[in-house]
Order: structure tokens, then sequence, then C-alpha cells
């Protein structure tokens, strides 16, 4: 085995969630891991601090993403406008071609309690890191939480109908269905 692999990160990825699928995430362990992408324990230690940010890897750049993406945005939209324009541009760059990862992932993360909480620890620093994304472009703190908790729901909802659909559609598509299905459903407000 030479030392210098390449493609280990995705190596290690692929066969991580080959044994999560298989045994389960509690009882899949590094070793398994590295042994099932021909590198070692170490090399795995060097891409993730332990066998769950194979799930969650760039957690931790989230909020620093948002904030440029927030900050990059043009001056004159609203929160809305802003919400839509990151969502897509997130969709289009961060999700394509991801589905079949996504899927596994997901299923992953469901058949583990600990695994849930985490995306929700996750979902939950996207929304603080959306929320303090408005605060800093001048938005009330109100209009900065509800403008958050909107953008996560809306893509969370948009990633969900576009992992359990059949066909092809881009992940946009699902974003903007939802986004519309939420227009519709805050019509009728008082």
């Amino acid at each position: 085995m030479s030392r210098w692999q390449p493609n280990a990160r995705d190596r290690l990825k692929q066969a991580a969630l080959e044994l999560f699928v298989e045994v389960g995430f509690a009882e899949a362990t590094v070793p398994q891991i590295t042994a099932r992408a021909g590198l070692t324990t170490r090399t795995f230690f060097r891409h993730f601090a332990d066998k769950r940010e194979v799930l969650f890897a760039g957690e931790e750049e989230l909020p620093a993403r948002v904030a440029k993406l927030m900050a990059d945005a043009p001056a004159h939209l609203d929160p809305m406008a802003v919400i839509v324009e990151g969502l897509n541009s997130v969709a289009d760059t961060l999700f394509a071609g991801g589905r079949d990862f996504m899927r596994t992932r997901r299923a992953v993360i469901q058949s583990d309690e600990g695994l849930r909480e985490r995306e929700l620890r996750k979902l939950s620093t996207l929304s603080d890191a959306i929320r303090q994304g408005f605060v800093d472009r001048g938005v009330d703190e109100l209009t900065a939480v509800l403008s958050a908790q909107v953008a996560v729901t809306i893509f969370s909802v948009g990633i969900g109908r576009w992992l359990d659909q059949d066909g092809d559609l881009p992940l946009t598509h699902f974003v903007r269905d939802t986004l519309d299905a939420l227009r519709s459903v805050t019509a009728g407000r008082p």
C-alpha cells in the first residue's frame, strides 16, 4: 500500500457508508472502514476526527459559508429574496450530483438516535448562522429569526422531497416548489 493514496477521503467515505448500511453505524469500526478502503487508520484520522464526521464533515464551516453567502447578496434584496437566492446557489453548487450519497446518509442518520440529534444540531447551527447573517445585514431580530427558520425549513423539506423523488429533477426545483407551497400557506394570513 503506497503512502499517499489518491482520493483517500472519498474512498473512506464510500467504505464507511457501505459499512454503516451493512452492519449499522454503531457496529462499524474505523479499522473496518480503513480495511475496506485499502487505507490505514492513520489516514482515516487525517481526514476525519471520528466516524460521525464521515456524515457531518464540513459542518464547522457552515457559519462562515453562510456569512459569505449573505454578505455577497445584493444589499437591496429583502430577506425572502436573500433566502431564495441563497438556497438556489447552495442547491446548485453543494448538492449537484450528490443525491445517492445524500440518500444513503439520510438512511444512516435516521437509523441512529445520536446521529438524528447531531443532524438537528447541524440545522440549529445553520439557523443561527442565517439569523446572524440577517442581523449583520441590518434586519431586526424578529425578522432575522423568522427568516432563518423559514430558510432552514424550506431547505430541509426541499431536500427531503428531492431525495424521495424517483426522477431526476434538480434540488432547485424542489426548493422552488417548497417555497411556492409555503407562500400558498401564508397567503391567507390575517
